[in-house]
């Protein structure tokens, strides 16, 4: 699954035990998955990389996990555009705080200069 997916194990089973896999244990202990494990850790992957938390991801419908690059199921729309809010709040905070560090560095600079 690892080699197949470019997840590592410790993330697949982090998956795995908080219910977004389904696995079975083989008669060596590995753990077995489905054909569709694959598709569902890709897409686990691209959730989060968008900012989605493991609980989050629990709560979206099944198509969001059993579609690779599945953009949208109907009812999780309004989720993805609370998050695009917020990440676009985010920025817009750290743009500030980026424009107030500038303005310190070029006070603290002109100070050194005039004396």
């Amino acid at each position: 699954m690892a080699h197949a997916t470019g997840a590592s194990v410790r993330s697949i089973r982090h998956y795995d035990q908080h219910g977004l896999l389904a696995s079975e244990r083989a008669a060596n202990g590995y753990r077995a998955f489905q054909a569709v494990a694959v598709t569902q850790v890709k897409q686990i992957q691209r959730l989060i990389a968008t900012g989605f938390s493991l609980e989050e991801i629990r709560s979206f419908p099944d198509c969001m996990l059993l579609i690779e690059g599945a953009q949208a199921c109907a009812n999780i729309t309004e989720t993805q555009r609370k998050r695009l809010a917020m990440l676009e709040r985010q920025i817009e905070a750290l743009e500030n705080q980026r424009q107030r560090l500038r303005a310190m560095l070029i006070e603290s600079s002109d100070v050194k200069t005039t004396r």
